[in-house]
């Protein structure tokens, strides 16, 4: 009797001091989303200061910043948080304390960082639980989406539609159908690249960040090639020569094997770009997958009609029209690639982090714009939208200027100079 009369005033009192304990971070029960949001924020800069301390050889500063930001601001965050995904606010926790005993223990600064980097990707997964998605950042990725699988099925659409008329003029069109069998094995072999990569990337001895900065780098490299029309345009005609060289040449020995060659090289090259930029924007595009669908599906229908405008009714669209609008669209997609891949490196803590005291767009946005405000992602944006403005100045007004300026000065042919 007794002993039940201590266990019910122990209850009693342990409930009291609940009720009457100073409401801390544990207790915050009103926290919004975006207050919750600011102080991932916050969350960050502690992950980045414990980093720093810890490569510094100082354990204990950094122990007690490791500590500092999951009490004094992630607890902040598990309340809205364990609403909406309680096994992602576990491994969140989990990734804290296995930190924190990691200093404790004196393990290694590589061990300490590996595990910061994974931090640091848990705390964006937290982030993107806690943001809608909103308009802008749905309708860029959508556009981008579209503007990759056009521009590039515009390309493969132009080829065909050159090798099928040259076919009917030379009154071959029995091997129409090689063709079309080598156009096949080419959308096959880019579906089966698009896995290929998934795959090789997961065998890859580096992180996950370091391989998708790489793909993006060499996206980026791509789309700095092909966004200038003029060298574009050179490329362009020079390859679309080379494969009717080379249609010309089957269609010669009538050779089956060399004609479906023809339509699988021809059509190949463009899928193997479009799998590329795809890797990369899916790479960069977590919890918008269905809006870089939407963009390839619409992408997908337009190139149907504007096959079925060429092939059926014959019409001559304005490609070159086209081909400024894409242009400008590819540049602000490739500088996206870019500050996207600048973030990946820093992330994985190859790249220097210096954060800007700018505001920060939502993490949807920050994914769809490539824009983090930190130095190094804004200084390669810049550098690199600063090379298109001078390649632009260059393409219409100063090489027009130069070549017009020599045709006036350029001697008749009586010897006059005109």
């Amino acid at each position: 009797m007794i002993r039940r009369a201590l266990l019910t005033l122990l209850a009693v009192v342990g409930v009291a001091m609940a009720v009457l304990a100073p409401a801390g971070p544990a207790h915050a029960q009103t926290v919004s989303a975006g207050q919750a949001i600011d102080q991932l924020q916050d969350v960050r800069s502690s992950i980045d200061h414990t980093l720093a301390l810890i490569k510094a050889g100082r354990a204990d500063e950094a122990f007690a910043a490791a500590r500092d930001g999951y009490l004094q601001h992630f607890e902040l965050v598990e309340v809205p948080l364990r609403a909406i995904d309680n096994d992602l606010t576990i491994r969140t926790e989990g990734k804290f304390a296995e930190i924190r005993q990691s200093i404790r223990d004196g393990d290694s600064v590589a061990t300490v960082r590996d595990s910061l980097i994974q931090l640091r990707g848990l705390i964006d997964d937290c982030e993107r639980k806690l943001s809608t998605i909103g308009p802008g950042a749905a309708a860029l990725v959508t556009g981008q989406s579209f503007i990759i699988i056009f521009r590039e099925g515009f390309e493969v659409v132009l080829l065909v539609s050159i090798l099928l008329g040259y076919l009917e003029a030379a009154r071959s069109t029995h091997f129409i159908k090689p063709i079309m069998v080598g156009i096949g094995l080419a959308a096959v072999a880019t579906a089966l690249t698009v896995v290929a990569l998934r795959l090789l990337f997961d065998v890859l001895p580096f992180s996950i960040e370091v391989v998708e900065a790489i793909t993006a780098l060499v996206a980026v490299a791509v789309l700095i090639y092909v966004s200038f029309w003029l060298v574009a345009r050179l490329e362009q005609k020079r390859w679309m020569e080379f494969v009717r060289a080379r249609l010309w040449r089957a269609v010669s020995l009538g050779s089956a094997a060399s004609l479906v060659l023809v339509g699988f090289t021809a059509v190949y090259r463009e899928g193997f770009e479009t799998a590329l930029f795809y890797q990369s924007l899916l790479s960069f595009g977590a919890g918008l997958g269905r809006y870089v669908l939407l963009g390839l599906v619409l992408g997908v229908l337009a190139l149907a009609v504007v096959a079925w405008a060429i092939f059926r009714l014959g019409r001559r669209l304005p490609i070159r029209q086209f081909m400024n609008v894409a242009v400008v669209l590819i540049m602000a997609t490739s500088v996206a690639f870019l500050g996207n891949a600048v973030h990946a490196l820093q992330t994985a803590d190859v790249v220097g982090y210096r954060q800007l005291d700018w505001p920060r767009p939502p993490i949807f946005v920050s994914q769809a714009t490539g824009y983090w405000p930190t130095a190094q992602t804004v200084f390669a944006q810049l550098a690199l939208t600063t090379v298109y403005v001078l390649g632009a100045l260059y393409t219409f007004v100063i090489r027009p200027w130069s070549l017009r300026r020599h045709a006036k000065v350029a001697p008749a042919p009586g010897g006059a100079v005109t």
